[in-house]
């Protein structure tokens, strides 16, 4: 019966070929692009190809994560965004975790030069002082992006990258979970933030910024001052523009770029003690009575360094006045 012969041929092989896939020495197939990617990780850092593609036999693309990409909260309107953010919960919560964690805040201000409040509200805004850390795995959350998210491919594979150096050489567990975007521990490090400004602030000999406030606060600290801090300086300014046309000026950019006595001398009115020598930015938010325009400063910019968008610098800035103001005096030592 040759007709019936070589179609059972083909089933046998072909059940031999899933025998082989399942057991436990089989090499996975996987994308062309995670083969590459392989190939550089042995090239650059002497990776065997055999574990990273089992590991990557395991890894599952999470659609919600592209979905989160497109629609990130940041993109509100101010006035929703700081509802959400700068709320009673927040302040009370981070006077909490101030009074819980004085020593170590009082210890970070004085070592890098960065305000405990500021410190504070930024844990605040990105994990709710450590109650929402994120639970998706961050090795499928950095595979998802690097190669399933064009717009940001190159970015996201560098911090795969950096993610497999962590597991690697710092112990890391390769199922640690974090945010959508792969950020990790109370202060929402991505791996190369975590590899490059991490600190063991509490002595016991370990980066964990998972369960350790004090290393998270001192983290904060060493990358605020790390872009350049600068203790007592403005932050913001509200402006007004009078008929200046603001459009080019809040397209230049966030970077400070232009002093404040040429905004004065354009038309601009400045609310506050500004110097007339400091470099500003404008920009501007939506408020519910409609936009609001803004000058933020050096230390402004330097909070955009943790996370780009203006709003989330404001929030944190203006979350870390509300806790200050809570939080009451602090002595001085």
């Amino acid at each position: 019966m040759p007709l019936l012969r070589n179609p059972l041929r083909l089933v046998f092989a072909a059940l031999a070929l899933l025998a082989s896939l399942a057991s436990p020495g089989a090499v996975p197939v996987l994308k062309p692009e995670i083969e590459a990617f392989i190939d550089d990780m042995g090239r650059k850092h002497g990776y065997e190809p055999g574990p990273l593609r089992r590991l990557f036999a395991q890894v599952q693309t999470r659609p919600s994560i592209l979905r989160a990409m497109a629609t990130p909260g940041t993109a509100r309107p101010w006035y929703e965004f700081r509802r959400r953010n700068v709320d009673p919960g927040r302040i009370d919560g981070g006077v909490r975790f101030w009074s819980e964690n004085s020593a170590a805040l009082e210890r970070a201000s004085r070592e890098f030069g960065v305000p405990a409040e500021l410190i504070v509200a930024t844990i605040g805004i990105e994990t709710v002082y450590g109650r929402n850390m994120g639970n998706f795995k961050v090795l499928d959350a950095l595979s998802t992006l690097a190669f399933e998210y064009p717009p940001r491919a190159e970015f996201f594979r560098g911090e795969l990258e950096q993610f497999l150096l962590l597991v690697r050489d710092s112990g890391i567990d390769s199922g640690t979970r974090g945010s959508y975007a792969g950020a990790i521990g109370m202060p929402q490090f991505i791996p190369s933030s975590v590899r490059k400004y991490a600190v063991d602030f509490d002595g016991d000999g370990r980066r964990d910024l998972v369960n350790s406030a004090a290393d998270a606060i001192g983290s904060v600290a060493n990358y605020y001052r790390s872009f350049g801090w600068k203790a007592g300086a403005a932050v913001v300014a509200p402006a007004d523009p009078g008929a200046v046309e603001v459009a080019p000026l809040v397209a230049a950019g966030i970077k400070p770029h232009i002093k404040v006595a040429e905004l004065k001398k354009q038309g601009f009115t400045v609310q506050g003690a500004i110097e007339d020598d400091m470099e500003a930015t404008v920009f501007s938010v939506e408020t519910e009575s409609g936009p609001r325009v803004m000058l933020g400063f050096n230390n402004f910019y330097v909070i955009t360094r943790y996370n780009r968008s203006v709003n989330y610098a404001l929030a944190v800035h203006e979350l870390s006045r509300e806790i200050r103001s809570a939080f009451g005096p602090v002595a001085v030592r």
